[in-house]
């Protein structure tokens, strides 16, 4: 009797574990541009107590970029995409290993690449979308 309780009225089915429409890879952007403001801002600075703490803020910030693709690689994007964009995996991965460089980075050139790599992802991505 509980499990017909539980067990759900209709089946629903979707490409990602959500009918679309809550990926977007404007929140790794966001983070990216968060990335490289950090960066910035310790290169405008001489006080070391600021400088520190941007640096903590852009670690904090790279490892939500690396999380945010994440999710649109392995929940969003299916097989069908990686073969109509064979570059994709290479995106994803360079993308995600320049958000790692970003840790290390306080060079904000070095944000505006990450933040160039993920506009390649969402130029895929709007176009996957139906």
């Amino acid at each position: 009797m509980l499990e017909a309780f539980l067990k759900p009225g209709r089946t629903v089915h979707a490409h990602c574990d959500l009918p679309c429409g809550i990926y977007d890879p404007a929140q790794a952007r966001i983070e990216a541009e968060s990335v490289k403001a950090c960066q910035q801002k310790y290169q405008d600075s001489d006080d070391p107590v600021f400088r520190e703490r941007a640096v903590t803020i852009k670690e904090e910030r790279a490892d939500l970029v690396k999380h945010h693709l994440w999710v649109l690689w392995t929940d969003y994007f299916k097989s069908e995409h990686a073969q109509k964009y064979p570059q994709l995996h290479d995106l994803f991965w360079n993308a995600t290993k320049e958000a790692g460089a970003a840790k290390k980075s306080d060079d904000p050139a070095q944000g505006q690449k990450l933040i160039d790599q993920i506009d390649e992802i969402a130029k895929i991505f709007w176009e996957t979308k139906s």
